[in-house]
């Protein structure tokens, strides 16, 4: 983007450029609002993630021309879980899913939102004051920004969440995740999730017949080996199908890429009058396989309710406006934050995993009626 041409002023500023920040500036373009989203990296970049998305999703992506069957995803419709000790359940995911990895999903979204005329920053926010009912964010490169709304999309952490003295930025996490791309032999539409000492794995197929592999481990079990590979030997491979996938998969990166202060404390949908959405607003555990969905479908929640606003000029205020937001969200996604708090306690515990395990082969079903109530119905405009 050219400085001499860059408009100053947006009705809307999108402050990340993830999911939910692509998927709103695609959705607000489309309905012809002005719109800058500001994003620090340059794609395409591989991002610590999953990379597993629900279909609950497809219909408003279809909304929006958005073209996953393009991408070459892949189809996943089982789910697995296994203890530490390697005794396994398996289940029919009740929607089913896809895989795609960031690295594909973020550029392709980029692309689409670039050619749709959404005005993209590669640059970062350090600062967002509100003021007089207006917004004024400043970047790393100088600029000053002007916008009536602004919409946090910029991911789990940030110096932002500092500048906005959001109570969990000041707090020590001690979770790590750590993601890695491989070649093996994987049931493509299978996504599984492995449990070892302090932690816990998920594998799944994503294009190109590669395998994620995307695990998140406290820091304490991890800081007494060396390095990802002995951790990887040493504690990971004592779950035995971890074991065989390690043995039998080879590593595609150089090394896995990592994450560190992962913060699964409660966060408040709008901050400062800024609209927060995707992990900005709220990190759901990685074992519900549900994180990319929800960020997707936040983007849907505000998008419309500022669309609404703004071409059918209803003439709500501000504090209507925030007010219905947080009651959106808290309806779409309060019971699956919770619910995934629960299950990770459950999974963490050796002794609770077993308990599970136990039941769940007692009442197969309960697995599917678990998994729902970590995931939302599919969606329209």
């Amino acid at each position: 983007m050219y400085l001499q041409y860059l408009d100053k002023h947006s009705h809307i500023i999108i402050i990340g450029g993830g999911l939910a920040g692509l998927t709103s500036a695609i959705h607000l373009i489309n309905a012809r609002i002005p719109v800058t989203l500001i994003e620090k990296s340059v794609y395409p970049i591989h991002k610590v993630c999953g990379e597993y998305v629900s279909n609950e999703v497809l219909p408003y992506l279809d909304s929006l021309g958005i073209d996953i069957a393009s991408l070459q995803a892949v189809t996943i419709s089982k789910f697995m879980i296994t203890t530490q000790q390697g005794n396994s359940i398996q289940s029919k995911l009740p929607l089913g899913g896809f895989g795609i990895s960031r690295y594909t999903l973020d550029h392709y979204l980029w692309e689409k939102a670039k050619n749709l005329g959404v005005q993209l920053l590669n640059d970062q926010v350090i600062d967002v004051v509100f003021e007089n009912d207006k917004f004024s964010l400043k970047t790393s490169n100088g600029l000053v920004l002007t916008s009536d709304y602004v919409i946090g999309a910029y991911g789990k952490r940030s110096q932002l969440d500092k500048n906005l003295k959001r109570a969990f930025s000041f707090k020590k996490s001690p979770w790590l995740a750590v993601k890695g791309h491989y070649k093996g032999d994987f049931d493509s539409k299978m996504v599984s999730l492995h449990n070892f000492k302090g932690g816990y794995c998920g594998l799944s197929m994503v294009e190109n017949t590669t395998i994620n592999t995307c695990y998140l481990v406290s820091y304490d079990s991890f800081k007494k080996y060396k390095d990802i590979i002995t951790f990887q030997k040493e504690v990971m491979s004592k779950n035995p199908h971890l074991n065989a996938f390690f043995k039998n998969s080879e590593l595609i990166f150089d090394k896995p890429i990592t994450i560190s202060q992962i913060n699964f404390d409660k966060k408040k949908p709008i901050e400062n009058h800024v609209f927060m959405t995707g992990d900005a607003a709220g990190l759901i555990h990685p074992l519900c396989g549900n994180g990319m969905a929800m960020a997707i479908q936040s983007a849907q929640i505000i998008s419309e309710l500022l669309i609404e606003n703004y071409t059918i000029n209803q003439g709500l205020s501000r504090q209507e406006i925030e007010k219905i937001y947080i009651k959106k969200w808290n309806k779409a996604f309060s019971k699956r934050l919770y619910t995934g708090r629960i299950l990770q306690k459950v999974l963490l515990n050796s002794s609770m995993q077993q308990v599970s395990y136990i039941l769940a082969n007692a009442i197969p079903a309960i697995v599917p009626k678990i998994i729902k109530q970590t995931h939302g119905e599919p969606f329209l405009c």
